[in-house]
């Protein structure tokens, strides 16, 4: 009460306003709860369940649920996505145990191995599994893709371009802020078109990137930029003791960046790599305009159906991703300040 007194009803102007701003907030919490809740279609399985146009259409997304989650992968082969998925969440979540032994190995096997293996479940076309297209790949298995290939390669490629703008060789530092200064400027729908139409002109006439693949490295490009830039942050913030110490121990310059230098850089620029990374989550939503369905792709596909139209099912299903990636998002940059919190504690405890 005394919060409240101080800081909204401390005059008579400060009232009037406070008032008027809390009945219409709570005006529009009863709309929103009505429209979403009330009104709202959730008995059902088809489109002759949601007779109201204006209201929502949840019985949509009960119906199309696979198709969000796979695309047009093959109904029979969504084993495969199930079993690499899983894997790498069995891998992950080993990972994150403090405790678990063998750690490096687990590492390893997540970092080096496991995106082969997974590769190779999905494309298919070797032992015994079926060839799927990349063509037939979406919705939310196809951002997991995208996000988590690109952002593997990016971190690799950043740290090699930040460590190579701190070089000692002058050639090498211009090269490295060259390349990083002319991609990070160009927008990433440009360099999307470009690297798909203009790529396969550099190619040999032997060697063919499917569309994905191409897209995949657009966005590697542009990413690597980004995070090239949070890790050398993170290098500049470090106090000159560290790279002294290192040296006074007799440590090589690539000794020196693996085992002293780069372990808290990266600690430093954990939050900035955390934003890149969800931001790339959610821009590979403009892989629709090459045509490939990630689930927004797959959503708005599915409301074109026919059979759909007129149902209420394009707001439902914008309503959907919305709630889908927010929560995705939100998720990802709590797991990232528990893991800034360990790692001040442990800092702390080192100091």
């Amino acid at each position: 009460m005394a919060w409240l007194a101080r800081n909204l009803f401390s005059s008579w102007m400060n009232s009037a306003v406070s008032v008027v701003l809390i009945g219409a907030m709570g005006w529009l919490a009863i709309k929103l709860f009505q429209w979403l809740i009330l009104d709202a279609q959730w008995a059902g399985s088809g489109p002759g369940a949601c007779a109201d146009a204006q209201a929502l259409c949840w019985p949509f997304v009960r119906a199309r649920w696979p198709q969000f989650l796979y695309g047009l992968y093959p109904a029979e082969e969504v084993w495969r996505i199930n079993l690499g998925l899983g894997i790498g969440l069995l891998l992950g979540v080993a990972l994150a145990i403090a405790r678990m032994p063998a750690r490096r190995w687990i590492a390893a096997l997540l970092f080096l191995a496991y995106p082969l293996l997974a590769g190779l479940l999905f494309r298919g076309g070797v032992a015994g599994l079926a060839p799927v297209e990349t063509s037939l790949w979406g919705g939310f298995f196809l951002t997991l893709v995208v996000a988590g290939s690109v952002f593997w390669v990016s971190l690799a490629a950043g740290v090699l371009l930040a460590l190579g703008r701190q070089s000692h060789l002058p050639l090498l530092r211009q090269a490295c802020a060259v390349w990083i200064e002319f991609w990070r400027a160009v927008p990433v729908l440009v360099l999307l078109f470009v690297v798909i139409i203009m790529l396969p002109l550099f190619l040999p006439s032997n060697i063919e990137i499917d569309k994905l693949g191409r897209a995949m490295i657009a966005f590697a490009i542009l990413m690597s930029t980004y995070l090239a830039e949070a890790v050398r942050g993170g290098l500049q913030s470090l106090p000159a003791g560290q790279y002294e110490a290192a040296r006074a121990l007799g440590l090589s310059w690539a000794q020196s960046r693996l085992h002293v230098v780069l372990p808290q850089a990266l600690v430093v620029a954990l939050p900035q790599i955390t934003g890149n990374f969800i931001g790339l989550f959610k821009e590979t939503t403009v892989l629709l305009v090459i045509g490939l369905f990630d689930l927004l792709g797959e959503v708005q596909r599915a409301a074109s159906d026919p059979q759909w139209l007129g149902t209420g099912t394009t707001a439902t299903g914008y309503l959907f991703v919305a709630a889908f990636f927010w929560m995705a998002c939100f998720s990802l940059s709590r797991a990232s300040a528990r893991v800034e919190r360990r790692m001040a504690r442990y800092r702390a405890g080192m100091s």
